[in-house]
């Protein structure tokens, strides 16, 4: 065994792992493949959830000119969309008078990991089955009921073929006053082999009402960890 598959395999803790000679291993070890944060620009809101998210700008006038759907921020290696929601006006009793009612968005971010590319070998995903981990952080807050969403897949070698999946739709209790960071995170473990991609999603509900408050997202991760889960 060269010296290079050893050290993966000793660091890895991977005895019995599929190893074989045509490997790189110099290459792989440098990478790091195995618990590492895979996910480019983790935090894109520049905030961090070892630091109490910060309390809304509130401001003294109401804001002028067109209402704001998007946030500001680093949002490099990332996709992103807004979706802007209609008007709700479904709590509002018969004949009250209304002067304005919030406007809410959702901003949609996303990346597509590739496994190989970040220094797996296909071996170790189809036979080893390594455990997939997936973590997230976002602003608990009163905006809404619903405020954030998590969609992540993984997918097969043509990029459409989905595996596995897991999605959360977490619920706010808006009764207290409370903001911090809530976390959301999903173990894929035993997902069968054809697993090339990770396809990372969240979306974070916004609103403008005399101004415009976000919720944040810190610290998002994919990490491959060398623990075996496969039967």
């Amino acid at each position: 065994m060269s010296e290079w598959k050893k050290r993966c395999e000793d660091e890895w803790s991977l005895q019995g792992a599929p190893m074989p000679d045509s490997m790189d291993w110099k290459s792989v070890y440098d990478v790091k493949p195995l618990g590492r944060n895979m996910l480019k620009n983790p935090s894109p809101h520049g905030v961090s959830k070892d630091v109490p998210p910060p309390e809304p700008d509130l401001p003294e006038v109401p804001t002028r000119g067109p209402p704001r759907f998007q946030p500001h921020g680093d949002f490099s290696g990332w996709t992103t969309s807004t979706e802007t929601l209609p008007y709700d006006s479904s709590g509002i009793p018969a004949g009250a008078v209304v002067c304005q009612l919030p406007r809410y968005s959702w901003f949609t971010m996303e990346q597509v990991v590739d496994l190989k590319a970040e220094g797996l070998w296909e071996e170790l995903l189809d036979n080893f089955q390594p455990e997939i981990v997936v973590q997230d952080w976002y602003e608990e807050s009163q905006l809404h009921k619903f405020i954030y969403e998590l969609h992540v897949k993984l997918l097969g070698a043509d990029k459409s073929t989905v595996i596995s999946e897991h999605t959360a739709n977490p619920t706010e209790d808006r009764s207290a006053y409370s903001h911090n960071w809530k976390e959301v995170s999903h173990v894929f473990s035993g997902y069968g082999p054809g697993v090339r991609y990770v396809h990372f999603q969240h979306r974070l509900k916004n609103q403008f009402l005399n101004g415009f408050y976000a919720t944040l997202s810190s610290d998002s991760s994919v990490m491959v960890r060398p623990t075996k889960t496969s039967a």
